[in-house]
């Protein structure tokens, strides 16, 4: 049901300039129009068609995942209209109001066609979560650091391959993930940067200089950091090292308590204070279901008690079965970060790094009306997308 008005009042409003006590959101049309203290609304309740009570839970602005590859059976490498249809879906249903199609390292015409996909079903109404466009993570990656992904398909960048894209659909692009140091990058980084594309370091072999190379040329964000990248080592500070070290750097974070052990989080948190961290997913089309063989992109997976790895590898990790909503939890609950500073890595951060903070991203007067009720111990109560709710 469409809420075409409605005041949210009774709440935590968490907000860019902190926590409002006993607060309220109003929305009219699916915009937010009053963001303040309860009290500043109380003679103009009646005039709502709808008052939510909040009930002393928190308002938070919706999540943004820029890095989800699908879900409940789906991958978006090879997903049709149905297929992403269901993967928005069910993540809408876990807190995540917008969202980027990741691929995985797949044949030129397969990314042809996640392309072609996605640019049918953003055309449409979407009512679930907001594809805002896709991430390409490879296939320009180290073949010494495939992880999950298909060494067969790995190429060198090819800065002829995005702009072909970008002509064919102009804006769809909004993140490539490659590994820097590869034959290319530099040529590569240059056009994204031009283009307004995050140049995102990741299933590299790079040493810190070549790292801080392509800073110097473009590249300011890091995915999945410390899986599928070269470790800091005190003598060889590798590509975790310079992430670390690069203050323009971002860094996304799967917070599972399975990629990265929770202090490793922290310790990232701590050197990333300056609004530079990304809460992803990573989850796989295993996402949502039970234990049992799975496919990401074209390599069998097994899951086991939620943890997905590479069928006949040695624990090789493959994605994850994480929705926001469970890490956003797990970075108050047990990384002890604020909620105010979770949010941020959740909502905030990834809406400034694909540059859709001027609409969501934040419960501001004039942005969407995307908000989710989270009561006391961070159980999702309700989603709101762009004023349509939906339950959790």
């Amino acid at each position: 049901m469409m809420n075409r008005s409605f005041v949210i009042t009774n709440g935590k409003i968490v907000t860019p300039t902190g926590i409002i006590e006993d607060g309220s959101v109003a929305v009219e049309n699916g915009v937010i129009t009053f963001v303040g203290s309860a009290s500043a609304v109380k003679h103009t309740l009646a005039s709502y068609p709808e008052i939510i009570d909040a009930d002393g839970k928190y308002v938070l602005p919706g999540f943004i995942d820029v890095h989800v590859h699908g879900g409940v059976h789906h991958d978006f490498t090879g997903a049709d209209q149905q297929g992403i249809e269901a993967i928005t879906r069910f993540h809408c249903s876990q807190g995540t109001t917008a969202m980027l199609a990741t691929t995985m390292t797949a044949p030129r015409d397969v990314l042809n066609q996640v392309l072609e996909e996605v640019h049918t079903f953003k055309s449409g109404e979407m009512p679930y979560a907001q594809l805002e466009g896709v991430h390409l993570e490879g296939p320009f990656i180290s073949p010494k650091w495939p992880g999950a992904q298909n060494p067969e398909h790995i190429v060198n960048p090819n800065r002829a391959w995005i702009e072909e894209w970008e002509t064919r659909y102009p804006g769809l692009i909004k993140q490539v993930t490659f590994a820097p140091e590869r034959n290319g990058a530099l040529e590569l980084i240059a056009y994204l940067r031009k283009q307004g594309i995050v140049a995102a370091a990741g299933h590299t072999d790079a040493t810190y200089e070549e790292i801080m190379t392509a800073v110097d040329a473009g590249l300011h964000h890091a995915v999945h950091t410390f899986n599928a990248m070269t470790p800091m080592h005190h003598r060889k500070p590798g590509t975790a090292g310079a992430l670390l070290s690069s203050p323009q750097m971002s860094a996304e974070i799967i917070a599972d308590g399975i990629h990265v052990h929770p202090a490793v989080i922290s310790v990232l948190a701590t050197v990333k204070n300056n609004h530079n961290l990304v809460l992803i997913t990573d989850a796989m089309s295993a996402a949502g279901l039970g234990n049992g063989d799975y496919m990401i992109g074209d390599l069998p997976v097994v899951m086991k008690d939620g943890v997905c790895t590479l069928k006949d590898s040695v624990g090789t990790l493959a994605g994850s079965t994480l929705t926001m909503i469970r890490g956003f939890r797990f970075l108050v609950q047990e990384v002890g970060l604020s909620i105010e500073r979770a949010s941020e890595a959740a909502s905030g951060n990834p809406a400034k790094l694909i540059r859709i903070a001027d609409r969501t991203g934040s419960i501001e007067t004039g942005k969407q009306a995307d908000l989710l009720l989270v009561d006391e111990q961070l159980e999702l109560q309700t989603v709101w997308v762009k004023g349509l709710q939906h339950e959790a």
